[in-house]
């Protein structure tokens, strides 16, 4: 029975409009890979509709917008053995999509592929074809027969969309997951790891390499083929394959030619799933032979003519690098006039006289042998109109007129002619190449005709003589020409471009992994000029001679595989040709049946972020792929549509996490062989915030600055807060203190500005806060300083600002520095205000001026610029004289005359000098005078400190300064003499007044006084007392604090020199009435004149019994010393006399202490020791007192007070005895 299209499905496709049907088929898998985009059934089979809404509510989305699936009834079976679909379909905008293709391709791979339908329309063809044709038998027959066509009208454009969208869906594959453990348990055919280069040049000093290696499971057997034919490695000795590996190894140690192993090699890697083949590797052994022997004449040639010596060198493999030197191996020296072409020869595009200095000699260096291999050197003789070769000349701007050459116009040397072509291969790099003769030398220019020159591929090389465009594509093809031109003319060569292509892939084979019963393809789509052939091999053989496989077709460039069993793996090759070259590629077509796995360690904790999107992935394994679906806290219900979303690769995406999301989530993954589930368990925590971000700062250098940073975040996270300086991480140094919620800067510089970034992160994850800090740092300095309007007093001066680094500039200094007078030292010269770049600087004569710029803003100075250029001004005769002029002794006899001299501004001329002139002030004296070249002159023989005139005037080769004014100076000072009239008056016991006149000869300036006094009692000296006085004064008064001591005064005069001659007076002596004096407030009272008289009376009596006693000569008793010894009572000197003076010396209880620390009396010393001239009482055998008394004298007195002491009562009343 034949096989129609089904009116009742057509039918039912216009009725519903849009709307889903699902129709219950049994066809076979080639029966449905037959359908193609148009419904076909047998006519034996059933209908069962089981309505739109069961289709929809069972099927998930379609990439292309429909709900679509195809999957497995439960391995129902027909009784032919065959399994079962169902077949789910829309009918959507007018095209029919089936459901197998919409289950195999992502919208993704279906967009791309919809772009490449036009590429396929040779496929496209040969399947419509295969429609037209008779389709197998009823269902469930295994017969295979012929079925007459249907007349039919042409499908409609819809299907053949469709059509595209299916075939274009094959390709998706099985990918085999990285995981060790999968990739070591699943077989694979062989793949090709590393192999030779194509073109295998080899030194032939070494052992020979042929690199082959290979992976599969099993692991790969090789062979090899050498010129298409079998290469048995074990019948020569010399060659050796290295153990698991493909790579041959020639080894020649025992010797042997390499080139006896030339030719074209190929590797084959094999296993039991197929062949890989290696590229075609022509072998080649390096050759440098050497240069012909040749003797070469002199080259003669007129000076200005055109030369080219040719290079030829022998031919090596690789080609070898040329280059001219002479015979003694220096360089020759190249330029536009003499040069080297690309082909090896060195072009004169004129020669000149000096050319024949030198020899030329050609040297190739070979790359193996690293060897260099020289020429046998050309000489010349240049025949020429002007013999002498004067050097000077080669600069000349005319030099070949001064020479005697004749100028013409241009002409190629190299190409020939005024066109040629050029082919060059896509990829490469195109050289052109124009070598022009003419004089003067010609310059060469490059263009393209009908466009312009690819700026970012093309440049100039070997003066502008070759141009060179890299990475040539098919855009680069066209006509160049380059002009040579010079002042006699130009002369133009057309360079026609061809640019052809080797074989480049536009889409390699890749390997393709399916399961049991999947449909795939390998394209093999490559282009090239001329456009490239392409061969298909399946395991290294012609695909022609293969074995002929049912679910195989080749359709161009393509491979199509339908319903592939574990019997269809192999590995295929495309080689695709052109006359410039081939590529050949490897690749498998493997067939899997694996249960499901898991790719994930299992139960795994996932935490993220409430709010956030986020992704579950459940990585899993399986051929056929399995589906998956996703579970929470055990639910029946699958988790797909609303918050969620299941990826293809089996993650689950939750668009925004909340707090209900947290739990255990499960993925089952299920094929016709099994199913594997996984478990994840996920944590929803607080995300982390910056709430007091940093804020923009201004800063002044040297200032601080502190960047908040205040986190929240979630307690169970780490809190990690880094800064970022400038999006880079920032360096914490000495000057920066990085806190938990802030960062500080000390002492702001220049470089601290820029953004700071706070970044506060956890492990899952961050937030971030940028401020910028501006410092206001100095200005950059001032550059390209200029001088112009130069005149003989001015120059105005010009400058460009530097940044002013965020604080406007203030101010200008101009500096200027001579180097006369003070070379290297800068002085300031004018200050200008910020706003201005430009001043009239006024200047003074003959002064080599160089000047220099600092700006000035609000933070501080800049650098000085870079200085100006010099500029010096012309002289003048000095327009003013030295300042601060003085005359000053140094001795005496001398007055040393000293000024400021003059600086280079002030100086205007060379060889300053001055003019010393000087006389005694007031008289009639000539002026003396010296002309010095210093800053000081000394004048001696001058009497002690006398005035003089001064004048000091500046002279120079120009002519004198000014007239001077007179200084007054004075000669060198000396040692004053002693004040005049030095009185001491002294008006009561508690002051003392100093009186003195200046002294007769001061001899110099009085600087002041110095006046030194001491007290003084007796032998009891005090301390010393200084006091400086000021040259005016000439009084002062002492306050007494002793009214008993008396007063040494010394006085002398100083001047620079030191202290002169000095006076000394003392003060004078206390009258005796002074005591009395002093108590006359205590003698007025009753009861002191009672107590005095009755003292009085006393007194009188003793002192009359003593007489009385005296006068009868009475005897004191003496102890016999031997007989009555002394007690301690009794005082005695070793020799028996007694100590009458023991109680009567010790001072009296109202005695006052002196200014130096003496003890004054107020009583009079009267006791009995003081009396008689021996100072010592004598006394008779008896022992009775026979001294007589004696007024004793004030030892203390000296130095003219010889006022004698009043007489004591007693001796009063002895005398009257």
């Amino acid at each position: 029975m034949g096989v129609t299209r089904s009116r009742e499905a057509r039918n039912y496709f216009d009725s519903t409009q849009g709307r889903a049907a699902v129709f219950s088929l049994r066809p076979t898998f080639r029966e449905k890979k037959d359908l193609a985009g148009i419904l076909l059934r047998p006519k034996s089979a059933s209908w069962d509709g089981l309505g739109p809404k069961k289709c929809l509510a069972s099927l998930p989305t379609c990439p292309h917008g429909g709900r679509l699936r195809r999957h497995w009834m439960n391995q129902t079976m027909a009784p032919s053995g065959e399994r079962l679909i169902d077949l789910c379909a829309i009918w959507d905008a007018g095209v029919y999509l089936p459901s197998a293709a919409c289950n195999r391709a992502s919208s993704g791979v279906a967009r791309k592929r919809l772009n490449e339908a036009e590429k396929l329309s040779s496929v496209q063809e040969a399947q419509l074809k295969r429609l037209e044709v008779t389709r197998p038998r009823v269902l469930g027959s295994r017969e295979r027969g012929q079925v007459p066509r249907m007349a039919r009208q042409p499908p409609p454009p819809w299907v053949h969309a469709a059509f595209l969208l299916c075939l274009l869906s094959l390709g998706g594959a099985i990918e085999i997951p990285m995981d060790p453990s999968i990739q070591n348990e699943l077989t694979q055919p062989p793949t090709i790891t590393k192999q030779s280069v194509k073109d295998h040049i080899v030194d032939p000093r070494d052992n020979i390499l042929i690199e082959c290696e290979a992976k599969g499971n099993p692991a790969p057997s090789f062979h090899w083929t050498r010129n298409s034919r079998f290469f048995n490695i074990a019948k020569d000795p010399r060659v050796s394959m290295r153990r698991r590996s493909g790579t041959l190894v020639i080894d020649f140690r025992s010797g042997g030619r390499p080139e006896e192993y030339e030719g074209e090699y190929q590797c084959f890697a094999r296993n039991k799933f197929g062949t890989a083949l290696s590229n075609r590797i022509r072998l080649q052994v390096s050759k440098s032979p050497l240069w012909p022997k040749e003797n070469l004449d002199p080259v003669v040639v007129q000076e200005g003519a055109p030369l080219t010596l040719q290079c030829n060198p022998p031919p090596g493999l690789p080609s070898p690098v040329i280059f001219w030197m002479s015979s003694s191996m220096e360089p020759i020296t190249q330029d536009k006039r003499v040069s080297q072409g690309h082909n090896g020869d060195l072009y004169f595009s004129n020669v000149m006289l000096q050319d024949m200095q030198t020899d030329y000699s050609c040297n190739a260096r070979f790359h193996f042998t690293h060897t260099i291999q020289q020429k046998n050197p050309f000489t010349l003789k240049v025949l020429t109109n002007h013999p002498y070769n004067d050097s000077s000349l080669r600069n000349h701007p005319d030099m070949y007129s001064a020479r005697g050459v004749a100028e013409r116009t241009p002409s190629f040397m190299y190409p020939q002619g005024t066109a040629s072509s050029q082919m060059v291969l896509r990829g490469m790099d195109l050289l052109l190449e124009c070598i022009a003769s003419g004089v003067p030398t010609p310059d060469i220019a490059w263009y393209k005709k009908g466009g312009d020159l690819p700026s970012d591929k093309a440049k100039f090389e070997n003066f502008n003589k070759a141009l060179r465009i890299t990475n040539v594509s098919e855009e680069d093809s066209g006509e160049y020409f380059c002009l040579a031109s010079n002042k006699m003319g130009s002369i133009r060569h057309t360079i026609s471009v061809r640019v052809k292509a080797a074989p480049y892939w536009l889409d390699e084979p890749k390997n393709l992994i399916l399961a049991p019963g999947e449909d795939g393809r390998l394209v093999c789509r490559a282009n090239g000029n001329p456009k490239p052939t392409v061969q298909w091999m399946v395991n290294g053989e012609p695909l022609q001679s293969a074995p002929p496989n049912p679910n195989r077709e080749v359709a161009g460039d393509t491979i199509i595989f339908r319903d592939t069993q574990i019997s269809s793996r192999a590995v295929y090759q495309c080689n695709t040709s052109n006359e410039h070259g081939y590529l050949l590629a490897n690749a498998f077509v493997s067939v899997l049946d694996v249960p499901p796995r898991m790719l994930s360690p299992r139960n795994q904790l996932i935490r993220v972020i409430l709010y956030n999107r986020t992704r579950l992935d459940c990585p899993f394994f399986g051929s056929p792929i399995p589906t998956l679906r996703w579970f929470k806290n055990g639910q029946g219900s699958n988790l797909d549509g609303g918050n969620y979303h299941v990826y293809e690769n089996g993650s689950l995406e939750i668009k925004m996490i909340r707090k209900e999301d947290q739990g255990i989530y499960t993925c089952v993954a299920t094929n016709i062989l099994g199913k594997a589930e996984n478990q994840v368990r996920l944590e929803v925590k607080d995300p982390t915030r910056i709430y007091r971000m940093p804020e923009d700062q201004v800063a002044k250098r040297g200032t601080t600055v502190q960047l908040e940073c205040r986190v929240k975040h979630d307690p169970s996270l780490k809190l990690t807060v880094s800064w970022l300086k400038d999006d880079e991480p920032l360096y914490i140094g000495n000057r920066m203190k990085k806190e938990d919620d802030s960062l500080t800067i000390f002492g702001v510089a220049e470089r601290d500005q820029g953004s700071y970034t706070c970044v506060a992160s956890t492990e899952l994850d961050q937030d971030l806060a940028k401020a910028y800090l501006t410092v206001l740092g100095r200005p950059d300095r001032p550059r390209d300083l200029e001088l112009t309007d130069l005149a003989e007093r001015s120059v105005r001066l010009t400058w460009i600002p530097g940044d002013a680094n965020n604080s406007p500039i203030t101010d200008y200094v101009v500096q200027f520095e001579e180097d006369q007078f003070q070379p290297g030292v800068w002085h300031d010269h004018s200050k200008y205000p910020g706003s201005v770049n430009s001043a009239v600087l006024r200047l003074s004569p003959y002064v080599n001026y160089q000047f220099r710029v600092i700006a000035i803003n609000e933070v501080g100075s800049s650098h000085p610029s870079l200085p100006s250029e010099r500029y010096r001004t012309s002289g003048a005769p000095p327009e003013s004289n030295p300042g601060d002029v003085k005359g000053e002794g140094t001795r005496k006899n001398n007055m040393e005359i000293t000024w400021t001299p003059m600086n280079a501004t002030s100086a205007f001329g060379p060889n300053l000098r001055y003019i010393v002139k000087w006389r005694r002030r007031e008289t009639r004296e000539a002026w003396n005078n010296v002309t010095v070249w210093g800053s000081r002159y000394v004048v001696g023989q001058t009497p002690v400190y006398v005035p003089y005139e001064i004048r000091v005037q500046a002279e120079n080769d120009f002519g004198k300064g000014p007239e001077p004014e007179s200084v007054i100076g004075y000669s060198g000072e000396d040692l004053p003499s002693a004040p005049r009239r030095f009185r001491v008056r002294q008006p009561n016991l508690e002051t003392i007044n100093l009186e003195w006149d200046h002294p007769e000869h001061p001899n110099g300036i009085m600087i002041g006084y110095t006046l030194k006094y001491v007290a003084f009692n007796g032998t009891k000296v005090g301390k010393q007392i200084v006091e400086n006085f000021s040259p005016n004064q000439t009084k002062f008064t002492v306050q007494r604090t002793d009214p008993v001591s008396r007063y040494r005064f010394t006085l002398s005069a100083r001047t620079q020199v030191g202290s002169g001659e000095a006076v000394t007076e003392e003060s004078p002596a206390p009258p005796n009435e002074a005591y009395t004096n002093n108590q006359a407030d205590i003698a007025t009272q009753g009861w002191f004149i009672g107590l005095m008289c009755a003292i009085a009376l006393l007194v009188l009596i003793l002192l009359i019994v003593c007489f009385i006693k005296r006068s009868r000569g009475g005897k004191y008793p003496v102890r016999e010393k031997k007989d009555v010894p002394l007690g301690p009572e009794d005082p005695k000197e070793e020799d028996g006399s007694f100590d009458y003076s023991d109680e009567d010396n010790k001072p009296l209880q109202g005695s006052q202490t002196s200014l130096d620390g003496t003890i004054k009396q107020q009583e009079s010393d009267d006791s009995l020791v003081d009396y008689g001239e021996g100072g010592e009482g004598q006394f008779n055998e008896d022992g009775s007192f026979i001294g007589q008394y004696t007024v004793k004298k004030d030892k203390e007195e000296t130095e003219g007070n010889e006022s004698s002491e009043a007489t004591s009562p007693v001796n009063a009343i002895y005398s009257l005895a």
